[in-house]
């Protein structure tokens, strides 16, 4: 057996597609465009990479995009007061600050400081107290990508074993919040987990996101299990996820690395992006997202 690979260039590239639609009714419909502001600090060179995807992306979806370049020296303070004049400002409606940050800037103060409507992350309390409670609310984009590339293969979860390796805010906690959601059995495991082969040998979905290059071996997969590699580890050998590729020949469905989880990170920040701007002017959303 030989798992299906899950094209998340693919299903990103429909995405992006019915975002493009309801970017132009929601222009129509509200007499501007929708706004998406990108804050990068300093000059870490990956950054400036998504930085430059995201500025392209949203462009091509056809909203506004503002970017925001500051030096790596910025204080705390300048940076807030600059997030707390997008949250002002009307023609955006979303605002994401490049992570990580310089070392002399706490994030988490940085985050708290942007406006819930705008946090298209989906990181501030507001959103990831919104997601615990089971309420609507904008979520962070990979693990949306995610969701969305398992229920593409599997359709209703409802009762499955899931474990998510990996307890992040960014990934492993609200994806095993959006498992949840979905009726899925959730297990969140870590670096102290016992005999974590174990127990990702019961699960019927497994998503890793741990950021440890080829760690999830076959032996430790259920055969036909539905593996999602949320890793990007950068290696002599090139861009390799958290599972083994050697897991294709024992999973059902898989995501590669690159193709996989990463097409849908950008493309779930533009539907956050649509969703946040139809919210704040109250036009409802026209395209199924």
């Amino acid at each position: 057996m030989t798992a299906r690979i899950i094209d998340g260039k693919a299903f990103a590239a429909g995405l992006r597609a019915r975002v493009a639609e309801g970017a132009a009714a929601f222009a129509a419909a509200a007499g501007r465009k929708a706004g998406l502001a990108v804050v990068l600090v300093g000059d870490d060179a990956a950054s400036a990479v998504y930085v430059r995807s995201k500025h392209k992306a949203t462009l091509a979806a056809g909203m506004k995009s503002f970017e925001h370049r500051l030096p790596a020296a910025t204080v705390q303070d300048a940076l807030i007061a600059l997030v707390r004049q997008l949250n002002a400002d009307d023609a955006v409606d979303g605002i994401l600050v490049q992570l990580p940050l310089p070392k002399h800037i706490d994030e988490q103060a940085v985050v708290e400081a942007i406006d819930p409507a705008k946090d298209v992350d989906g990181l501030t309390p507001i959103s990831t107290g919104r997601l615990a409670l089971g309420l609507d609310g904008l979520v962070p984009c990979t693990p949306l990508g995610s969701m969305m590339l398992v229920e593409d293969v599997l359709g209703d979860i409802s009762g499955k074993d899931a474990v998510v390796i990996g307890r992040s805010i960014l990934v492993g906690k609200p994806m095993a919040q959006l498992l949840l959601a979905k009726n899925a059995t959730v297990t969140i495991a870590h670096s102290r987990t016992k005999d974590l082969p174990a127990l990702v040998a019961r699960a019927d979905i497994v998503v890793a996101a741990v950021g440890r290059a080829g760690m999830v071996k076959p032996d430790w997969v259920k055969p036909g299990a539905v593996v999602i590699d949320v890793g990007i580890n950068r290696t002599d050998a090139g861009l390799v996820g958290d599972v083994d590729p050697a897991v294709f020949a024992v999973a059902g469905a898989m995501t590669p690395v690159p193709g996989g989880v990463g097409p849908m990170t950008i493309a779930c920040l533009l539907r956050n992006t649509l969703v946040a701007a139809h919210r704040r002017v109250g036009v409802p959303m026209t395209t199924p997202l």
